[in-house]
């Protein structure tokens, strides 16, 4: 039975149907729309109905209040869990593991699972790749059970099929199998980025390499990772332990906690922020099965890629956007299992502190294209009604809540709460609320500033070991960094997310950002995960 053709549907001019075209293009610009109403209708209200204003930032401020310190609970709990995970001798758990706990049709053994590693490149050297393939040969899981695909692009040139050509060279007699895959240029109706290459290198390791060898899908395991994902030596191993043991094998996705730092040391302070803020947040939603969802590398059943139709190729959001394919595809059975194990990657440094806050934006920018996951989902929910209503409508409140306070949650902490009080009007001033909000919302940000402080104390946890050359008073910088997290949370977070929104908002969509990836420090070819 083909799968419903909404799911590899890309934006709203895609769609032939004028009644379908009309919907997605509504939720398109819903997200945005929303984000503009808050921004322009808190002054707007402030003004006229300062009360009421009033109101509604209290409670804000409350609800981000209690946002905070429960996300800092589960943080807090996820990182020790994280750590007592990469203390666990995961080959050992193989070995040991009962035949009757294994749940996956067609594996009756742990030695029967295969992983197959997708690393789609661009321009990326030597320098970056060659670590994250070395990392993979320091597995403790048999590599000859490792079959790694480098999945390059046409259109990056002759220098990356050099690349390509020397790292087979250099580690293909190290895994089961090696094949570099050559993603053509300009396929119609694709757009360029890391799904459709994932999605063709994928076809083509099933042509190459799992059919010849007759190997059944429920056997394979496939990592999604980036081109400088760093994995620790336990990583597959833990993987496969989790695949095999869990509840429903075949209908989940596998996240490990992603830590920004094989650089960290090198990179400057605003993307040092960004970086962490990213991890603290990974490790929230680890603590959350029920909210988790794939972002950035992942692993999942190849008999689930394979009959959820692979990664779509016409949306900038592979990473996550898979999961709610994944979802739609089988009807609302698929989730998302949290391994609390780290793969490494690298924070944004650009080759000047200008060129890395550009990448820093625009990186976080793609990250908030992630909203174009609102019309997907939804249009989704509206085709698909064997998905139970009340679960539809949670999911989607869920996602527009998210990206709404992606946008709008830093300016209404920093600058609307003050509003009511200075434009509301000398009557307004007058009353009881007026001289008790500025109070109320202070201190309530000024206690869940403990919720962040305790996020930011887990930055020294999550470090890697401090690289020689490296001073000792860069420790002071880690500390110091947080004292710029308002300005973080404005130029990293809440402006990419509300640019991205409006693009969508106006039909300006945007195409697959690839983020620049330099080495500023020569020979690093340490694999900090995990340390």
């Amino acid at each position: 039975m083909a799968a419903p053709s909404y799911l590899f549907a890309g934006p709203a001019r895609d769609f032939s149907d004028p009644r379908d075209r009309r919907l997605r293009r509504a939720l398109e610009i819903f997200p945005g729309a929303l984000v503009w109403a808050t921004l322009l209708g808190i002054p707007l209200i402030s003004f006229f109905a300062p009360a009421v204003a009033a109101g509604f930032i209290i409670a804000f401020d409350v609800y981000w209040f209690a946002s905070t310190i429960y996300v800092a609970l589960f943080v807090v709990r996820s990182a020790l869990k994280m750590r007592t995970h990469l203390r666990i001798d995961w080959m050992e758990r193989l070995r040991t593991l009962p035949v009757a706990q294994i749940r996956v049709p067609e594996v009756s053994r742990w030695e029967d699972v295969i992983h197959l590693v997708i690393l789609p490149t661009y321009r990326e050297g030597p320098e970056i790749v060659g670590p994250a393939i070395a990392s993979l040969e320091a597995s403790t899981f048999p590599k000859e059970k490792l079959f790694v695909v480098l999945a390059t692009e046409e259109r990056a040139g002759d220098t990356a099929q050099r690349t390509a050509s020397e790292l087979r060279e250099r580690y293909a007699a190290s895994f089961g199998k090696f094949l570099v895959t050559i993603h053509p240029a300009d396929i119609p109706g694709e757009i360029a980025g890391k799904g459709s290459n994932e999605a063709y290198a994928a076809q083509e390791a099933l042509r190459k390499l799992i059919d010849p060898l007759g190997l059944a899908y429920e056997r394979v395991v496939v990592s999604s990772f980036d081109s400088d994902t760093r994995t620790p030596s336990g990583y597959f191993a833990c993987l496969t332990y989790h695949y095999l043991t869990a509840e429903k094998p075949l209908r989940s996705s596998f996240q490990p906690v992603p830590l920004y730092h094989n650089n960290i040391w090198e990179a400057p302070l605003f993307s040092r922020i960004a970086a962490i803020g990213s991890t603290v947040w990974q490790l929230f939603m680890q603590g959350q099965p029920d909210l988790l969802e794939t972002f950035s590398s992942h692993s999942m059943p190849l008999r689930a890629l394979v009959d959820a139709g692979f990664w779509n190729t016409r949306l900038v959001s592979e990473d996550s956007l898979i999961f709610a394919q994944c979802y739609l595809a089988f009807d609302g059975d698929y989730r998302v299992v949290s391994l609390f194990y780290p793969v490494s990657m690298d924070a944004n440094v650009g080759r000047t502190f200008r060129a890395t806050m550009a990448s820093v934006y625009r990186q976080h920018r793609r990250w908030a294209y992630g909203v174009e996951k609102i019309p997907y989902a939804i249009f989704g929910f509206v085709k698909n009604t064997r998905i139970p209503l009340l679960e539809r409508i949670r999911r989607g409140l869920r996602l527009v809540l998210g990206f709404w306070s992606w946008a709008c949650a830093p300016f209404l902490i920093l600058f609307l709460g003050w509003l009511p009080v200075m434009i509301g009007g000398e009557e307004f001033r007058q009353t009881v609320l007026a001289f008790n909000l500025p109070r109320w919302t202070r201190n309530l940000m000024m206690v869940a500033t403990v919720g962040l402080f305790v996020n930011g104390g887990l930055t020294f946890l999550l470090l890697p070991p401090r690289p020689k050359g490296t001073p000792r008073w860069a420790y002071l910088s880690m500390v110091l960094q947080w004292l710029l997290l308002p300005f973080s949370f404005i130029l990293t977070s809440a402006i990419p997310a509300i640019d991205a929104e409006t693009r969508m908002m106006l039909g300006k969509y945007l195409g697959f950002w690839v983020t620049e990836k330099v080495r500023r420090r020569p020979g690093d070819d340490s694999t900090s995960a995990g340390t």
